[in-house]
């Protein structure tokens, strides 16, 4: 999937002005053959408006609080024949160097399963997509379906026959 992002901002006088329209190539992984990650945009704190529409960037994939990030991310279909690297540790270097923080986020005795201390809102786009919570409860999700997650510890799964592309705007949260 191919994906564009539109900028606005302000010029120097206050009014509102387009500051950037551009194709936004996805991150791709050696280690999860298919996936496609999009930091569209991020922050590591909040933001004053108005201002030049300047990506502000961020330090790791998950937020802090007071922090955001807007992503997409494509799943590929379960079935498909995935082949994984040899050289585990260099795939897993990969991985931290293109989306920093996720691994420590990720449990490697329960594959897919994770936790942040973010409120993530996200919305199917296409495909299908099933969410797993920890204690095994699951929902089939299609296009158009919204999932708020408040920090829970789940996993996603593709059941399809095509890739799954989830948008999601995902917020730092006070951990309990």
């Amino acid at each position: 999937m191919s994906s564009r992002r539109v900028v606005t901002g302000h010029d120097a006088d206050g009014n509102s002005v387009f500051v950037s329209d551009e194709d936004f190539a996805p991150v791709t992984l050696s280690m999860m053959p298919g996936s496609e990650f999009r930091r569209l945009w991020s922050s590591d704190s909040a933001h004053d408006y108005p201002g030049a529409g300047v990506d502000p960037q961020a330090s790791s994939y998950f937020p802090p609080i007071g922090g955001f990030r807007f992503t997409t991310v494509t799943f590929p279909p379960a079935g498909d024949a995935a082949e994984y690297p040899d050289d585990m540790e260099a795939a897993a270097a990969e991985v931290e160097e293109k989306l920093p923080g996720i691994m420590a986020h990720m449990e490697f005795d329960d594959p897919g399963m994770h936790t942040s201390n973010t409120t993530d809102f996200n919305v199917l786009l296409s495909g299908e997509l099933i969410l797993e919570l920890d204690n095994g409860a699951e929902v089939l999700l299609k296009p158009g379906d919204t999932i708020v997650q408040n920090a829970t510890r789940h996993r996603w799964r593709n059941p399809g026959t095509a890739p799954a592309v989830v948008a999601s705007v995902i917020v730092g949260a006070e951990p309990r």
